[in-house]
């Protein structure tokens, strides 16, 4: 309701400040008072052109490419707008003028003295009713028409980042039933763990992560449940290092923006066939007054390298995902820099956070 009103309100506003311009406008052949007046009756029908165009010419033709009809109805339409500025100079403005100043030429007073259909059609009057109509119907027809355009731009990156999305999920869920599949092969009593993990990260992937940020504290604790899961798998045979600097309770984040980072590390950075692997992740995040900056660091080794799986870097789901993503969601906030050694992958991701409004500290107990 109140999104409803507020568009009532900026339409009536925009008509008022019309109805100014048009009593300005007119003030110059005679004085302020008596252009408002003659300026209320020319109102309906821009109002009428306007909401007629925008509601039902462009819905109806325009959009679904029925350009002549489009085009057909547009003229017929504002022929129409102009007869019927015609009728109210006629009938209305000139008599008006007439008793109301003294600043009128000659010429105006010849032409009053013709009959209505004459008068009418004169060429130059009707060429300039058609011209005053349209003067401020496409100027509010321009503001439409950029709003649809945008509205149509914005559903479609939120339809495209809904379906990067939900390849993130399946993607996700791929690589740690694999890791669940390993431990259940061995009968590793670990495994019931693996699964309630598992519960938890889908439970919020599922249901958290439709927003359009979440919190940072949150993403980092996903990321952590993300990464307990694969040391189950490895234990001693990798060696991992996560960092965290700096304050990031109070921040929000693109959901799952730093997961695929996550994965493709362990994808790609770990090897059951060798004996010991390592990956490095550092999270900062600065905390400044104009801005607040996240840079996630994340490096690995690459076991597999002496068996040609190079190829595998570049043509990875996950990163390929997040590329798009980051263009979606940070189109002019964010860097992300791939490092693709012989035996170290590194990638290194900077963006600008946001710092929640709604965020209360809590406060520390004290014995």
């Amino acid at each position: 309701m109140g999104i409803k009103t507020g568009r009532i309100a900026l339409h009536v506003l925009f008509w008022i400040i019309v109805y100014i311009f048009f009593a300005a406008m007119y003030s110059v052949k005679s004085n302020f008072t008596i252009s408002a007046h003659n300026a209320i009756y020319y109102m309906p029908i821009h109002i009428g052109y306007f909401y007629a165009v925008a509601y039902w010419l462009i819905p109806t033709y325009l959009l679904h490419a029925r350009y002549f009809a489009f085009i057909g109805n547009l003229i017929l339409l504002a022929c129409t707008g102009a007869l019927l500025g015609r009728v109210i100079d006629i009938l209305i403005v000139d008599p008006y003028l007439m008793t109301h100043t003294t600043n009128i030429d000659w010429a105006y007073i010849e032409e009053a003295k013709l009959d209505f259909w004459t008068r009418l059609f004169i060429p130059f009057n009707f060429a300039n009713s058609i011209k005053v109509t349209n003067l401020i119907v496409w100027v509010a027809l321009g503001i439409k028409l950029f709003k649809m355009w945008y509205e149509r731009k914005q559903a479609a990156v939120r339809a495209e980042l809904k379906a990067l999305k939900a390849q993130i999920h399946p993607h996700f869920l791929f690589n740690t039933l694999n890791n669940l599949y390993a431990l259940t092969l061995n009968n590793s009593p670990k495994a019931p763990g693996v699964v309630v993990g598992l519960s938890d990260m889908l439970r919020y992937m599922l249901y958290e992560c439709n927003a359009d940020k979440v919190s940072l504290k949150k993403e980092v604790l996903m990321l952590q449940h993300y990464i307990n899961l694969e040391k189950i798998r490895y234990e001693e045979r990798l060696d991992l290092n996560f960092t965290i600097k700096g304050k990031f309770d109070d921040k929000l984040i693109a959901p799952l923006v730093l997961l695929p980072l996550v994965e493709n590390a362990f994808k790609h950075g770990t090897s059951e066939k060798v004996g010991q692997t390592w990956i490095n992740i550092n999270l900062e995040v600065t905390d400044n007054v104009t801005d607040n900056k996240l840079k996630f660091k994340i490096s690995n080794s690459k076991p597999d390298a002496v068996e040609g799986a190079e190829e595998k870097y570049r043509g990875n789901i996950g990163l390929q995902n997040i590329r798009q993503r980051l263009e979606l969601l940070y189109p002019a906030t964010h860097q992300l820099k791939i490092m693709d050694e012989e035996e170290v992958f590194l990638a290194v991701l900077e963006l600008e956070v946001e710092t929640d409004p709604h965020y209360e500290a809590k406060p520390l107990v004290t014995a």
